[in-house]
């Protein structure tokens, strides 16, 4: 494949960049995502804590995985039995901010945008933490993600904005994303390496 060059044609550019990692993420066992989503929870956790976010009441955002993502979906929930309160985002709208329900264990779910399961239930909560999974990411706090912008906008939108962690595999780092105006920076990114910015 011939390697594009992003000051030549950068959303070829991502493009390219976003199908090698998740190719490379693709071939991960299962038994590897989980080592990854483990280490990743043990992470997080310190982070919370040492930035005092680790309050019941709280609301965390989390995602649920598609595409090889590491699933955090059980240290999700270990955060509610402590207190914290869940949610997940929805495309309720196309090329809109995404919007935030509460979600459970046990809650009913249905099929969303991409075909991804959301909280059935239509009530919309304002998070405190959110976490957004990362394709690739860059130690200047910017995020490639999968290319709809859902993100980005979403943090322009909200006010007071979220404390947001980028959660994903080390070796999905690029030396840089090219951030452009609409990009926004993450607070944090934490791959199973422990935290990189």
């Amino acid at each position: 494949m011939t390697e594009i060059r992003p000051e030549n044609d950068l959303p070829a550019w991502r493009r390219q960049k976003r199908a090698e990692r998740l190719a490379a993420r693709d071939l991960m066992t299962a038994d590897g995502r989980r080592e990854v989503a483990a280490a990743l929870a043990l992470h997080l956790d310190r982070l919370l804590e040492e930035r005092g976010l680790l309050r019941p009441g709280l609301i965390l955002s989390g995602y649920w995985p598609i595409r090889a993502e590491p699933d955090l979906r059980p240290w999700m929930l270990a955060l509610e039995a402590h207190g914290l309160h869940l949610a997940l985002p929805v495309v309720e709208t196309r090329a809109a901010p995404l919007v935030f329900r509460r979600w459970t264990k046990g809650a009913a779910m249905e099929r969303g945008h991409w075909n991804i399961l959301v909280p059935s239930a239509p009530e919309h909560v304002r998070p405190d933490i959110s976490l957004a999974p990362l394709v690739g990411w860059d130690r200047k706090g910017y995020r490639l993600g999968y290319g709809g912008g859902y993100f980005d906008r979403t943090l322009a939108a909200l006010d007071p904005r979220p404390f947001t962690i980028g959660v994903g595999f080390h070796s999905a780092e690029l030396a840089s994303i090219h951030p452009q105006p609409h990009d926004i920076g993450l607070d944090a990114i934490i791959t199973e390496e422990g935290l990189q910015v």
